[in-house]
């Protein structure tokens, strides 16, 4: 890839990052369109480790060739103030894959058009596609802030470097502690002759049906890496092939054990003194609410349902760019001073709460599954015929209210009569469902509860009242 490279002019300003193991990405750059000079590099990030291959190391030609590839066609962009469009491009040429985030911003007092691209050999298209949404969302929040610097002048380099560098070890981590698709029910819980022999039997109840109620995304924090891992192993067998493609087992011999906005289920390994540093912002960020499992001392906890997570998390994402824009130096852009900055917002760092609501549904698929003997596949076709059932029920349920609703031209206001028609009167397996469904359908809880926010006590006033 790297043979009959042209020459860059100017140089270009680049970051090395050093990653732990071999990272799939190639480089990130950060382009403009310079009304004189054309496309134009601004900085280039690369890990220091490219793998054993050199063919797919990358020299700074090659990058302005791709630069070029990614906005020549966007002269003529016409977009509405502060939107980003991604693109997605496969040179295979090249050998390589891109994604472009475009968008406009102000350098140097002029209006550009501009790119943050992140490039990957195109051999790991099959590796990067469930991770896509992660990296994009992930992105485009850091573009916000971008733009606003570029307003104020400030150094944007470093604004950029701060969500780069994560999202290059993300994709290393990923690379060699991802969840196959498959998972075999002998390495999980599940496999277990009686129910408590791994761990408690209420304590396994109670993750289940937290991590269903919560669409399926959960961390698992704990000090013996093999304990951690199972219990990971097990929540995935919940979760779509898709799914576990985005969810991770902890790292024991790594020294970067954090936790990543965006996965569904993943495994955090305590520190020595046995406490782990929960970050309040990735946590908020991610796109559906999270539950804790601590598998040392079987505790449960879980965030607020679905539209309360993203009211929340819109309201801290206004607060910390209000507070971008209001900062009076540069020295103020780190994420924790931009928080105490804006004073009409106060996070409340007490985001996980007690799983309130029991169900039956899980209760029952466990006591079940538990009488079938284990090593046979009896408890794994068990489980695909209880899955199918919770995604039969999330679809009966869509249909019930688009029915009821004329496919949302009128306001929903039978809920009580879908928990009573749908066999969903337990708050618990309403919740399990209306999880499920919600990722068929964003935006599910918003409507059903009303358009004004509820918190999750209002909530729980509004279903105990039906």
């Amino acid at each position: 890839m790297s043979a009959g490279c042209p020459p860059q002019s100017p140089a270009v300003a680049k970051t090395e990052v050093a990653v732990d193991g071999p990272c799939p990405m190639l480089a990130a750059t950060f382009a403009y369109w310079d009304n004189i000079l054309g496309p134009r590099v601004r900085h280039i990030w690369a890990p220091k480790e490219q793998g054993p291959d050199a063919s797919l190391l990358l020299c700074d030609g090659e990058v302005t060739f791709l630069a070029n590839h990614t906005l020549n066609g966007e002269i003529l962009r016409s977009a509405e103030s502060g939107a980003v469009d991604v693109k997605f491009f496969v040179l295979a040429e090249k050998g390589v894959l891109i994604v472009s985030l475009i968008f406009d911003g102000e350098l140097k007092g002029d209006k550009n058009t501009c790119a943050l691209s992140i490039i990957l050999p195109q051999a790991e298209l099959g590796f990067y596609l469930p991770l896509h949404n992660v990296c994009v969302e992930r992105l485009k929040h850091i573009i916000r802030k971008a733009r606003i610097c570029m307003q104020k002048g400030y150094n944007i380099i470093s604004v950029l470097t701060s969500e780069i560098i994560p999202i290059m070890e993300l994709l290393s981590s990923m690379k060699t502690h991802s969840v196959p698709e498959e998972v075999d029910i002998k390495d999980t819980v599940l496999n277990d002759d009686d129910i408590g022999d791994s761990c408690h039997e209420d304590f396994l109840k109670k993750a289940i049906s937290s991590h269903l109620q919560t669409c399926g995304c959960s961390m698992v924090v704990g000090s013996n890496p093999e304990k951690v891992n199972k219990m990971v192993l097990t929540l995935c067998l919940f979760l779509t092939p898709t799914e576990r493609k985005c969810s991770r087992l902890c790292q024991a011999q790594s020294s970067s054990c954090r936790y990543d906005s965006g996965l569904f289920v993943q495994g955090l390994l305590k520190d020595a003194t046995g406490s782990f540093v929960l970050p309040y912002r990735q946590v908020l960020y991610a796109p559906y609410p999270t539950t804790h499992i601590d598998v040392d001392i079987n505790t449960v906890k879980q965030m607020p349902p679905c539209h309360e997570h993203t009211y929340h998390q819109r309201r801290y994402q206004q607060a910390e760019l209000s507070a971008l824009w209001r900062a009076a130096s540069e020295d103020l852009l780190g994420p924790d001073n931009l928080t105490l900055a804006h004073d009409s917002f106060t996070p409340d760092l007490n985001i996980f709460q007690d799983v309130m609501h029991k169900d039956t549904l899980v209760r029952s698929f466990i006591d079940e599954v538990f009488l079938l003997k284990p090593g046979l596949q009896l408890r794994t076709v068990y489980l695909s015929h209880f899955l199918l059932l919770l995604h039969r029920k999330a679809l009966t349920l869509l249909r019930y209210i688009e029915d009821e609703t004329q496919k949302g031209k009128k306001p929903f206001r039978s809920l009580r009569n879908l928990k009573t028609d749908l066999d969903l009167t337990v708050e618990g397996d309403l919740n399990i469902v209306m999880a499920l469904a919600e990722k068929l359908r964003a935006g599910l809880h918003s409507f059903v509860f009303g358009k004004p926010f509820y918190t999750s006590v209002q909530e729980r006033d509004l279903l105990t009242n039906f």
